[in-house]
């Protein structure tokens, strides 16, 4: 079976179970009579998508710290949501683990650089700029913006659509993680 079918197959699937999980209750107290009730807080829950797949989680010191920081910084600047924020920390954990990596020697994937592991060869900056977290942020973010309707898809395939790595669904991994460090450091 093809992935799209499958996807599509999927999708339809779910959109049908949650209709029958939202409508079911909501028609099951239609008939039922009004009792004199106190209000109730209700929780409401996030528009944020839920992670995809196993998580992974890394221990942060303070040079990547700084990275998330500079990352958020970018994409304020560039007048982008938390959302983009969040696609942008998960991609560099991926590539780099939040590390504004140099050249790597024989580890090196062909000349990869930066928190993103952007390619001079291939257009993204020269390398002092890729090396730069502004820089290689806002660099990541002009292309997330061309990416039609980045902020409803699902992180991997927006973070995959921009960097085209060997590896398209190892994004998903740091999701939470991304969020979690974009609520803490949005703010601050």
């Amino acid at each position: 079976m093809n992935t799209i079918f499958r996807k599509s197959m999927l999708s339809v699937a779910g959109l049908a179970f949650a209709g029958g999980v939202f409508a079911g209750p909501i028609a099951a107290h239609a008939a039922t009579p009004a009792v004199d009730a106190k209000p109730v807080a209700v929780a409401v829950q996030s528009a944020a998508p839920k992670p995809q797949g196993d998580q992974s989680h890394i221990t942060l010191n303070g040079e990547q710290t700084a990275n998330v920081k500079a990352i958020i910084a970018a994409t304020k600047k560039a007048g982008l949501p938390e959302r983009a924020a969040v696609i942008s920390i998960a991609t560099s954990l991926q590539e780099s683990k939040l590390e504004n990596l140099g050249h790597l020697g024989d580890m090196n994937d062909h000349d990869s650089l930066g928190l993103f592991q952007q390619r001079p060869s291939s257009g993204w900056g020269t390398p002092e700029q890729i090396t730069d977290p502004a820089y290689s942020t806002t660099a990541f973010l002009k292309g997330l913006k061309q990416v039609d309707g980045w902020q409803d898809m699902p992180l991997t395939d927006a973070a995959q659509t921009v960097q085209v790595s060997a590896y398209p669904d190892a994004y998903a991994q740091w999701e939470q993680q991304a969020t979690d460090l974009v609520a803490q450091h949005w703010n601050s």
